[in-house]
């Protein structure tokens, strides 16, 4: 309580006299709170897919980092006429349809009659290790968001654009 009334003098201090000491000197020592961060559409840095997804994907990670352990989110960018074959993930998934629309299916094998269309604003929850499938005709950008690592693993290793999976020795 103490440091919040020290801080909170501080800044009103800083806002009502020059001279007089800034919040960010109130508590020597302490961490630096988080930066906010934006992300305005025509500045959001796209760069090939994650390994795992089909080529001409791109994707944008705005939050964490998919690949290490922790809270990421992420965005990608699904050209038309795209497939991700039925595959499962080894943590819970959130997807948001931020744009376009996709489909998507629930099943080892794809089948597009057992697909929902999701238009933007559409959100889909799957637990991990749920085996699903996705599909785009008009192309779309969803945002995925999880624990990390995320990973991608396809129920039919001839589907994963990475290659067969190496040789067992």
């Amino acid at each position: 309580m103490k440091l919040q009334v020290v801080f909170t003098i501080a800044l009103l201090g800083s806002a009502l006299h020059p001279s007089a000491p800034r919040a960010e000197d109130a508590v020597k020592g302490a961490p630096a709170a988080p930066a906010q961060r934006i992300f305005l559409p025509n500045e959001i840095a796209w760069v090939d897919a994650l390994p795992g997804l089909p080529r001409k994907t791109k994707v944008a990670v705005l939050h964490g980092d998919p690949k290490a352990e922790g809270p990421f989110a992420m965005r990608v960018l699904i050209p038309a006429g795209y497939s991700i074959q039925p595959h499962f993930h080894p943590a819970d998934e959130n997807v948001t349809v931020i744009s376009g629309e996709v489909s998507m299916g629930v099943g080892e094998k794809f089948d597009a009659t057992k697909g929902h269309t999701l238009p933007a604003g559409s959100v889909s929850i799957m637990p991990a290790g749920l085996h699903h499938f996705l599909w785009t005709t008009t192309g779309a950008v969803i945002e995925v968001h999880g624990i990390g690592p995320w990973g991608i693993t396809y129920v039919n290793p001839e589907d994963d654009p990475r290659g067969p999976p190496p040789a067992a020795k």
